[in-house]
Formats: C-alpha cells, structure tokens, sequence
C-alpha cells in the first residue's frame, strides 16, 4: 500500500486563482499503485473538479457511477487530512473534500456531496456540549450521511455522536481505504433507509389523518323518533378514498318530517368531495330551519355558486320531504335520477320526474317545483345517484344500465327476498358485476321503508 496522500490546507481566498480555493479535493483510485489525480477548480465558486490518472477531467459537481464524495470538516493541526488510498481492485473513488471549520462546511455543502465526516475535536461556539459542532452539521445537512471521527479510545463521544444523529463513526487511528470506503457506504444507505422510512410513516399518518376525517364528514341519520326503516351504501370513485363527490343526509324535525336528501357534484376528486360536505352540511342545517322546496334549492344553489372553483362546476339534487303520519311526501328534483318507490310489496317504478328542474349551479334564477306524492301505508323509497346507473348493462355491452335495467335488477332481488343493506349491497354489487369491472363514478344509495299497519 502507498504511502497516505496529503491533502493541502485551505487557504483564504485572495484572489481568483487555483492557489486561492477556500477547499482541496483529493481523489483515491482503485487500480492503481496510489496513484492520485490533481487539484483543478472551476474558478470562485470554490467547487472543485478532478483530473484521474489518465490525465481526463472528471464530472464537477457529481459523484457518478461507484465515486463517493466526502466532505471532510476536520480542525487539524497539522493542516492535512490524511486520505487512506483503497486497494487495487476496489471499484470505488473516494472524492474528498475538506473544510477546517463549520463556514467553510457550509459553504462547500452541494448535493453532490455523498457524506460527511466530522471531527469531533473541532472547537465549539463557547458550548459546553462536546457535540456541538456535530449537532450544528446536522441541523444544517438534514438530509446527508453524517459520519463522526474521534480520537481513538474516545468511545463515549463516539456513541454519543450516532445517538444525536450521526450515522456511524470512525477512530482517526484505525483509518484504511477499505474500512473508509465501507463505512460511507453505509452511512449513505442507511440515511436513504431512514428518509424512506420517515417518509413512509409520515404518509401512513396522513392517510390514517385523512381516513378519519373523512369518516368524521360522512353523515349520521337523525331520525330519533321516526317508525321508517333506513338503510344507505356508499363507495366513492375515488382510489383509496372514503369520500366522494356523492353526499346524502336524513334528519327529522320536531314536527316529525323526515327529510331525505341525495346529491351528486360534477366529478369525483377530493375538491367535489369538500364540496359535497359543504351542500350537505349547508342543507342540513337549512332544513333544521324550516326552508324546504324551491326555498332551500335557491339557497344551496348560492352556497355553491360561493363555493365552486369555476363555474363549470354544478350539482345534482333530490329532495324528499314525508309526512309525519308516513303516507304522502314531496318531491323536488334538481337534474338528478328520480327515486324508486313500490308499494304493498308490488313491483317498484320510478316516481314522475316530469316537473323537475335544472341541477344546482346551470342557471342563476331557476325554480323547482315541489311535487305531492301519495306513498300509501306501506312502502319502500329508493334514492340513488347516477354512479349506479350509468355502468355498463352487460360485460363489453356499449348500452348503459340506466333507469330501466336498474329497475329490472331490483325487482329481481326483491322477488329474491333481499331488503334493507343487503338489498343495497346486492344492488351494487351486481352493478359491478354488470359493468365488468368497477364502477368509475362514486355511488350513494339510500332506502326509506314503512311497514303499515
């Protein structure tokens, strides 16, 4: 093995002349006899380029293919870091890089910079922490490997050194180029491991964050004192998602109305999501104020005219107001499927959507009327959006389900018996089934049912 190469000590910028760099770079290259390349610059920017022993100039600013480049902050004495040379046949170059102090560290900080050695013996801040230049390196180089060098036998500082952060360290008499080499390979993988990891939790508790607050924005039926069954099914189109741009909501008012809303915003993304919650939220709290019909529309309609991010964005609307003896109920619809009704256990069929008028948001002054809607002593009531509909009425078919084939799909199931979720979840389900694959749009359904007496 050849004899350590010496690094020159920096000297304080002059001038802009190769002598006057505030830093030296040194290279170890496998292969040969300890042969080294020399010292160039690009001029005062104080980063500095290699040329190898074949007399050919290395990339500036990278450390490509097997190279590893190490920032060296080391006070010294001396005034040379000595760089171990590698063995022949080692495949690696360690490009080095010294800095006497944490300034000159910080200035010669690049992303090319693979890893950082520092001397634990550098003089502190007037700190009386020992590991205050290391501390001060690893808030200013939060994503680089950090290795520390001690004297040798100072195994304490040492340890206290990977406690704070760094990733290893290293006794400056035990220093070789295969041990050196190793050890900055391994401080560059293991701090890419913890950034992944930290990354990877820190994604985990947002998704766990977002789940329950998406949770928390799904409604809760207030329907304390009413004798309807209810039941509702809903998957959002979205990957991953527990919201979509569908949003629904049931409450009962101390009169003993039961008011059902079912509604559905242009798109299916995380903003029609919020804005879902918003029209949601905005008609509950409009109901339990005693607006209904045309009323309340207009007034959800500049809720969302506020709201939306452009005006291309609109909103689907049904709403059902019944009566609370349970036998009559009103109708209003804003561009959105007329629900489902049978009644005495007959075959169900869609209630008259004729009156109906345009969706939330199309036109600044529209009007929807409230249509009367005799339900009879037993029934049952199904509202849906159009994501149920509008998959496909067969395997590679071109034809959409639509309003007819879904009333087909639930006669048949309810000829099978099925009622309430699992109704739902059959519904659903062999829409899916139907389309040959999942549904892309976000679906809601709800059921409303009143046993007579």
């Amino acid at each position: 093995m050849s004899a350590p190469v010496p690094v020159p000590v920096p000297q304080q910028r002059t001038g802009s002349t190769v002598e006057t760099q505030p830093a030296a770079e040194t290279t170890g290259n496998p292969g040969t006899s300890g042969t080294t390349g020399t010292t160039g610059t690009t001029g005062s920017s104080g980063t500095t380029g290699t040329t190898g022993p074949s007399g050919t100039t290395g990339t500036t600013g990278s450390s490509g293919g097997g190279d590893l480049t190490l920032l060296v902050i080391d006070d010294d004495p001396a005034g040379t870091f000595t760089a171990p040379e590698l063995p022949e046949g080692a495949g690696t170059r360690v490009r080095i890089r010294t800095a006497r102090n944490l300034t000159e560290a910080e200035r010669l900080l690049t992303d090319d910079i693979d890893c950082i050695l520092v001397d634990l013996a550098l003089p502190g801040s007037g700190d009386s922490d020992d590991l205050a230049p290391l501390k001060h390196v690893l808030r200013l180089a939060p994503r680089h490997a950090v290795l520390a060098l001690a004297a040798e036998g100072d195994v304490e500082r040492a340890a206290g050194a990977v406690r704070v952060g760094a990733q290893d360290y290293l006794f400056r008499g035990e220093l070789d180029g295969r041990l050196l080499s190793r050890a900055i390979r391994y401080a560059v993988e293991r701090k890419r491991a913890d950034i992944a990891q930290r990354q990877l939790t820190e994604s985990r508790l947002r998704a766990q964050e977002n789940a329950r607050l998406e949770r928390g924005l799904l409604p809760t039926p207030l329907l304390q004192g009413s004798d309807l069954t209810f039941a509702a099914h809903y998957r959002p189109g979205r990957s991953r998602a527990l919201l979509g741009g569908d949003f629904y909501d049931t409450v009962r008012t101390p009169d003993g109305t039961v008011h059902v809303m079912i509604g559905d915003v242009c798109g299916h993304g995380p903003d029609e999501a919020a804005l879902g919650v918003e029209l949601r939220i905005a008609w509950r709290a409009l109901t339990l104020a005693g607006l209904c019909g045309d009323r309340l529309l207009s007034t959800l309609q500049q809720v969302l005219e506020h709201e939306r991010e452009s005006e291309e964005i609109f909103a689907t609307l049904c709403t059902v107001d019944i009566t609370p003896d349970g036998r009559r109920a009103g109708l209003c619809l804003a561009g959105h499927p007329s629900p489902l009704i049978t009644r005495n256990g007959r075959a169900t069929q869609l209630l008259p959507y004729e009156e109906g008028g345009p969706a939330l948001g199309l036109l600044p002054r529209a009007r929807w009327p409230r249509r009367q809607v005799e339900l009879g002593a037993s029934w049952g009531l199904m509202l849906y959006t159009d994501g149920l509909i509008e998959g496909r009425a067969a395997p590679g078919a071109t034809r959409r389900l639509g309003q007819e084939g879904m009333v087909e799909m639930i006669n048949a199931q309810l000829a099978g018996g099925l009622t309430g979720d699992d109704l739902l979840q059959s519904a659903v389900a062999q829409a899916r089934e139907l389309n040959g694959g999942e549904l892309t749009d976000d679906v809601a359904v709800l059921l409303l049912g009143r046993e007579g007496t």
